[in-house]
């Protein structure tokens, strides 16, 4: 029998009288965009994170466009991005016109490499074609960046610094949670995520209480003081109110879950480090464990093997983006990042949610130490 990747039919029916109460709330107060549930949702998230605002979105990629759109970003502004990560993060650069520069990833941590984006943040400067005016760091897999040694990088050059944290959320560096560690953090509800709804979703936090209240404008079509008082070209990025009621739902088991992510990861690193490279946990870190990723030399051969014996597998990510046809052209070409291109060609994810038993972690250990040779 194969096993499921992600559990989200298991949760359901943990959560179900929950999910269900607060779904049918909506149902009879029928305020679906942007009702009671949204503001609730949003105090809640805040506190959690220790911010002072969280704005939730129609998706991750509008967490991500909105800031750039806020603080004016577009045509002829490069923003350095990591080369190793999902479209959606280079895409939102392109939408507003503005240039991605791709940066190398750490071989250990697949986090944005600080001595790289110096290196590239020189080159553009020498370049002199594009102005730098953002770094977007991509807290890959779960794991945060460090990002006091990346804001001392950013501040040196006036970049403005936002985090991916679609991954993240619920993580921590240093005691301190995901949501507080930039001047603007974006993340993603999509379903699969540690903190899931039912459809798209996502969320911005910030403290800047000016960015805030451009950030509300431009999720409503750039509305100011009046629904039809437009002041700003916006976005239709607005919340559905039965999707915050799912997450409210979800909320109180959260930090449940994310042990149990924590305790599933620590079983296969301590069956697997011998025989694969498994992720790596600096001191003081906590990883929400979105994915666990092994490097295998093997990768197709071993991800085969696994298939035959039950045991789904994933790839984050097959084509780094600076190779991607649809980002060609902003690139320099294969070779230009040699780690990303690496871990392309080498990363495996393994089955990862809290409701994975010892004994199927087991069998995924077994498959791999059996297929790895």
């Amino acid at each position: 029998m194969s096993l499921p990747f992600v559990d989200l039919k298991q949760q359901y029916a943990r959560l179900k009288p929950l999910i269900d109460a607060r779904i049918h709330a909506v149902l009879d107060h029928g305020q679906y965009i942007l009702g009671p549930e949204v503001g609730e949702l949003e105090a809640e998230l805040a506190r959690r994170a220790g911010a002072r605002h969280c704005l939730t979105v129609a998706s991750g990629t509008d967490a991500l466009i909105m800031p750039l759109m806020a603080r004016g970003i577009g045509r002829g502004d490069a923003v350095f991005v990591p080369g190793f990560t999902f479209t959606a993060t280079a895409e939102a650069i392109l939408l507003l016109g503005a240039s991605p520069v791709f940066v190398d990833v750490d071989p250990h941590t697949f986090l944005i490499d600080l001595a790289d984006l110096q290196r590239r943040i020189a080159a553009t400067k020498a370049a002199g074609q594009l102005a730098p005016k953002a770094v977007i760091a991509v807290d890959l897999f779960g794991l945060p960046v460090d990002y006091p040694k990346l804001q001392a990088i950013a501040d040196a050059h006036d970049l403005f610094v936002i985090a991916d944290a679609a991954q993240s959320l619920g993580g921590q560096f240093r005691g301190r949670p995901v949501g507080s560690l930039a001047p603007v953090t974006a993340t993603s509800f999509y379903p699969a995520k540690p903190l899931g709804c039912y459809g798209d979703g996502g969320a911005v936090y910030t403290d800047d209480d000016g960015l805030a209240e451009v950030l509300k404008s431009i999720r409503v079509h750039g509305e100011g003081k009046s629904r039809y008082d437009t002041v700003r070209v916006g976005l239709n990025a607005r919340f559905d109110t039965i999707q915050a009621a799912v997450l409210l739902a979800k909320l109180p088991s959260f930090q449940d879950e994310l042990d149990a992510r924590d305790r599933l990861a620590r079983h296969y690193s301590a069956r697997l480090s011998n025989r694969v490279q498994t992720p790596v946990m600096p001191d003081g870190l906590f990883c929400a464990w979105a994915q666990y990723t092994i490097r295998v030399a093997n990768r197709d051969a071993v991800r085969a093997r696994l298939g035959e014996a039950g045991i789904p597998t994933a790839i984050y990510y097959p084509t780094p983006m600076h190779l991607a046809e649809a980002y060609r052209a902003h690139g320099e070409g294969e070779g230009s990042l040699p780690v990303s291109e690496a871990l392309c060609r080498e990363v495996l994810s393994l089955p990862m949610h809290p409701f994975l038993s010892d004994a199927d972690a087991d069998r995924v250990c077994d498959g791999v130490l059996a297929a790895v040779g």
